[in-house]
């Protein structure tokens, strides 16, 4: 058993993450998973790259909530973590710990960081718990709980647990909502509908006699590779049309769509819209949804498009976008530049297209 105090420069630490970092509750779920996701990925690399020789299976972060107990669980089968790595990132938040990787692992797509959005779940907790297997089987699981204070205590397991982290939410009496099914289900929709990894959301699994469980049947909430992520070519013009009736239902359909593909000198996909309005009073903006990789953020993108092409719809996805740590608003960057004047670009080529070849529909 070890205790200690988290951090290693101040004991404020949750106040300041309460009240400044994340102004917003409720993302303390999408950084949860988003970690949860990144922790798979990061599976996948050392698989990919030999370091990790075991079978990583089916790989999915799962979400369950017990109303009674007024808890909320996220697991991951994912890379998990050592005393030694835990003490490092969690007990030390000055390190991210996804630095190092991916200066390791630097042509891989990597994705995250676990730092300070860990955190975040302090917002709503009044104890967090950690139970985690590092991919390597040497290495004894782990155990850690702090109850929001700098505090914290961590144990090695004598038994070992199944390869990944589960982060256990001890909910505080204002934020019981969260241990409601309907609630979770919401943000997750909101957040996390499109992650590249199955999220799976439910009493699923419990654990019991050293091994998870099934408790009921897995409902799986995402799309792990939405319309924008496929190739263009791949794509027909009824599929960009239901994507857009899914994004947008009971709208009529678009005038055209653009799909938006480039990774250098920045990387960006998505799919923007050319609504149909019959007036002026019909311009709606902030109908563009901003994404990091699949992450949903913001749907708040001035500065990223023109203001005068607020009226398109659709999606956007873009690592090289600047945010803020708690992904609440973009900072200024040449990136941000670059890509507003890219997007100017297609959508010009657009219109110019349709001028010369499909004249009627253009003058509609």
């Amino acid at each position: 058993m070890k205790n200690g105090k988290i951090g290693v420069t101040t004991e404020n630490i949750f106040p300041v993450i309460k009240k400044f970092l994340y102004s917003d509750h409720e993302i303390f779920l999408r950084e949860l998973v988003s970690n949860a996701v990144d922790a798979t990925q990061k599976l996948r690399t050392l698989a990919s790259t030999g370091v990790f020789a075991g079978e990583t299976g089916e790989l999915a972060v799962r979400i369950a909530v017990d109303k009674e107990a007024r808890t909320l669980t996220v697991t991951d089968n994912g890379i998990g973590m050592s005393a030694e790595e835990v003490d490092r990132y969690i007990n030390q938040i000055a390190f991210s710990g996804a630095e190092e990787f991916l200066a390791k692992y630097q042509n891989q797509a990597i994705i995250g960081h676990f730092g300070l959005g860990f955190y975040s779940a302090f917002m709503v907790s009044d104890k967090v718990e950690i139970f985690t297997q590092s991919y390597d089987s040497e290495k004894p699981s782990v155990h850690w709980v702090c109850d929001g204070s700098p505090e914290y205590t961590m144990e090695e397991l004598s038994e070992k647990r199944e390869r990944g982290t589960t982060i256990v939410l001890h909910l505080s009496e204002e934020c019981a909502e969260y241990a409601e099914e309907s609630k979770v289900n919401e943000l997750l929709g909101t957040y996390c509908r499109v992650l590249p990894v199955a999220v799976i959301f439910g009493k699923v699994k419990e654990w019991k006699d050293g091994k998870y469980v099934d408790t009921e049947k897995d409902n799986r909430i995402n799309d792990t590779e939405p319309l924008w992520t496929r190739k263009p070519a791949d794509i027909t013009e009824e599929q960009y049309k239901a994507f857009y009736q899914a994004l947008y239902p009971m709208s009529e359909e678009p005038l055209f769509s653009i799909h938006l593909n480039i990774d250098y000198p920045f990387h960006l996909t998505g799919i923007l819209y050319f609504p149909r309005i019959h007036n002026n009073f019909e311009i709606q903006k902030n109908k563009i949804q901003l994404y990091c990789n699949q992450v949903f953020v913001t749907d708040e993108v001035q500065g990223i498009v023109p203001e005068y092409l607020t009226l398109l719809h659709g999606v956007i996805d873009s690592p090289d976008i600047p945010l803020n740590v708690s992904r609440s608003y973009l900072q200024s960057d040449s990136n941000v530049k670059k890509i507003s004047g890219y997007i100017t670009r297609k959508v010009a080529e657009r219109l110019n297209e349709l001028f010369t070849s499909m004249r009627a529909e253009y003058e509609q």
